[in-house]
């Protein structure tokens, strides 16, 4: 079970088949740094995306999103950037794990297109449920394996490894 089974976030809708180099053009990849990476999420998609967000707020996209190159640089910056989850349809399969590896807790919803930018949302994990606040609906997702969730609790694979080792 996870330590941090509820998120809450208001909602920035993309569409489909946002690649990577939509979330983190490839022009900032001379670093990987966390802090450098994040004001410039999702900057060719929408400028002012970063400015606009709130720390905690919710990516909800298209199918597919994540696609292009299997940088990891995406799910850090959106991590950095203070964006808790993201919902879609579908994922790229390399997005998927590196968000896992990264920590960033990433939600399948074939129904994700019901929801609208500017409601609010609250995804339970161990229940497997994404409740629309705004528009008074619940739907169901495949919790996120018990694994996995161990994971996003320890902030992603590197931080879960280190916590092993030390035995914590």
């Amino acid at each position: 079970m996870s330590t941090k089974a509820n998120i809450n976030g208001k909602v920035w809708r993309f569409g489909k088949d946002i690649d990577t180099d939509l979330i983190i053009a490839a022009r900032y990849l001379n670093t990987s740094v966390p802090e450098e990476l994040a004001p410039h999420v999702m900057e060719d998609a929408d400028p002012d995306f970063v400015k606009k967000m709130s720390v905690g707020d919710v990516i909800v996209a298209g199918e597919n999103f994540g696609c292009g190159s299997s940088r990891e640089h995406a799910p850090i910056a959106l991590k950095a950037a203070g964006v808790a989850a993201i919902i879609a349809p579908t994922f790229a399969r390399i997005f998927y794990r590196n968000s896992f590896n990264m920590g960033l807790p990433i939600f399948e919803l074939p129904q994700s297109a019901e929801i609208a930018e500017g409601d609010e949302v609250s995804i339970d994990m161990d229940a497997g449920t994404i409740t629309n606040k705004t528009q008074n609906k619940t739907y169901n997702f495949t919790p996120i394996p018990a694994f996995m969730q161990e994971l996003i609790d320890a902030g992603g694979l590197m931080n879960f490894a280190k916590n092993e080792v030390e035995g914590k």
